[in-house]
């Protein structure tokens, strides 16, 4: 199994458990409405990675658009969840757009997926 496959399941794993974190907080925790959507955002991508990296694995998916689409699933969750788990927590955001910017990453990591399997299709 290459190192990047490895890489990525490691980071769905992390994002897993930051998921099940955040949705345990937002259960305990007073106006947390921010927390459960980064919970959920985390929770439903870190399975996207999981199964980008199979059907990668399988040769179901255009190796380079499908390794680019899984690893910007990760940044994107990231910067999506990271900014509302922030603004929940301290008050302030990463940076300014930063959830846009995490959002408008992931729409670009979906259409890349879809991109790879077509392209994989010829």
């Amino acid at each position: 199994m290459p190192r990047s496959f490895r890489l990525l399941i490691a980071l769905a794993g992390l994002m897993g458990a930051a998921g099940v974190a955040l949705a345990a907080a937002s259960a305990h925790g007073a106006d947390a409405s921010r927390l459960a959507s980064a919970s959920a955002m985390l929770l439903f991508h870190a399975t996207a990675i999981l199964g980008t990296a199979a059907l990668l694995a399988r040769g179901i998916l255009h190796g380079g658009i499908g390794l680019a689409a899984a690893f910007g699933f990760v940044i994107a969750a990231a910067l999506f969840a990271g900014d509302l788990a922030l603004r929940q927590y301290a008050g302030h955001g990463l940076f300014p757009f930063a959830a846009p910017t995490g959002g408008t990453l992931l729409i670009v990591s979906w259409l890349a997926v879809s991109v790879a399997a077509l392209w994989q299709q010829k």
